[in-house]
């Protein structure tokens, strides 16, 4: 009976992080009230705060959920036995078929945390996590030679983050924006990044194929 209760209540958090992402992504995060997420969760106030007794704890729910994702992917990454096909898949999750919510809920946050340092502290967090894990994944790479040494993996690692988060915001303020057109370019600016050489084959930018 308490693994049955301890899976509800693991259930209902994950309902309330994905009622709340769909708040903030519409209404953004001063646009969004507790109440209005205790609408989209179908659930009283009470009931809410027992699991979140503030916006600010659900921004911190959504960030585990973040670091998990990002740590699962950069394992799958390294474990592959072609890291650049498996960074150009990733990549291609992430800029391409990630929804336009979750694009929204992520600039949501980084603009809030410019003005709220509860979630400045919070972004400051993920953005550690991140880079640290990416330096983690490119280490390896080094060490299996799909990565020259010479490379300043600290340099590469930060326009990596960037060139991410510039393409997050340009699918969030223009609708227009196709990040299928640009996802060859990104590979190929991430080939010269690792590597000091340029990229000119264009498969690794291919649509996966069923089963891969």
């Amino acid at each position: 009976m308490r693994r049955a209760s301890t899976q509800l209540q693991m259930d209902r958090r994950e309902e309330i992080l994905a009622a709340a992402k769909r708040c903030f992504s519409r209404s953004g995060f001063h646009g969004t009230s507790m109440q209005e997420i205790c609408a989209e969760a179908r659930m009283s106030p009470g009931s809410l705060y027992r699991y979140f007794p503030s916006k600010e704890a659900i921004i911190a729910g959504i960030a585990e959920q973040d670091r998990a994702d990002v740590a699962q992917t950069f394992r799958a990454i390294a474990e592959a036995p072609d890291f650049f096909q498996a960074l150009a898949y990733a990549a291609r999750h992430y800029i391409v078929e990630e929804s336009v919510e979750e694009i929204c809920l992520q600039t949501e946050i980084k603009a809030e945390s410019r003005r709220n340092p509860e979630i400045a502290k919070i972004y400051a967090t993920i953005e550690q996590d991140v880079k640290s894990g990416m330096l983690n994944l490119l280490r390896s790479a080094v060490a299996r030679g799909d990565i020259p040494s010479h490379i300043d993996l600290e340099v590469a690692a930060t326009m990596l983050m960037a060139l991410v988060d510039g393409l997050y915001w340009r699918r969030a303020v223009d609708p227009e924006f196709d990040a299928e057109t640009v996802l060859p370019t990104l590979l190929s600016v991430t080939h010269f990044l690792l590597t000091g050489e340029r990229n000119t084959k264009n498969e690794m930018a291919r649509r996966p194929a069923a089963g891969e």
